[in-house]
């Protein structure tokens, strides 16, 4: 994660400003508020200032992915060379299904919440949708986990805990 951080930080630095920087990388996958996070680290943008923006380029693209990665998905399968992409998408969905399934709710928050590789709000969008859990829920969950996300995020990349004993 962090050389792709790099790599985006070093195309774009001086080109559009550090807070612009950090709204694109929270915005997406993979990256979302935890890379967002440690690239406002990276350029010294100011903690509240980051985490309002880093939280707002996550939660962001969301309700789009529950409203339409399923058709998307169905799309994506009517193509030979992108029906590998849609069945990888579908495999991730299957491969935590049985967690989300087991704690529900709870278990979306926590999905999207732990930074663990693989998880996140893009995924757990994916699932929840797949699943068909419902959209005012998800979108709620989601963002929850969002928050959990960066708090957490918020320790390791600007020290609070540090600060705060």
């Amino acid at each position: 994660m962090n050389n792709l951080i790099n790599f985006i930080t070093s195309e774009l630095i001086g080109k559009i400003s550090k807070e612009a920087l950090v709204f694109i990388i929270s915005l997406m996958p993979i990256l979302e508020l935890r890379g967002g996070l440690i690239a406002a680290s990276l350029l010294n943008v100011e903690y509240f200032r980051a985490l309002i923006i880093s939280i707002i380029g996550n939660i962001l693209p969301i309700p789009f992915i529950l409203l339409f990665i399923e058709k998307i998905l169905i799309w994506l399968d009517s193509f030979k060379p992108t029906k590998k992409i849609s069945n990888m998408l579908k495999n991730k969905v299957k491969k935590n299904k049985t967690n989300i399934e087991k704690y529900s709710y709870v278990g979306l928050i926590l999905f999207v919440g732990i930074p663990l590789p693989g998880t996140g709000a893009w995924t757990g969008a994916l699932i929840a949708a797949l699943m068909q859990l419902d959209f005012k829920k998800s979108l709620i969950c989601i963002f929850i986990g969002i928050l959990l996300a960066s708090i957490i995020m918020s320790i390791l990349t600007y020290g609070l805990l540090v600060r705060v004993i």
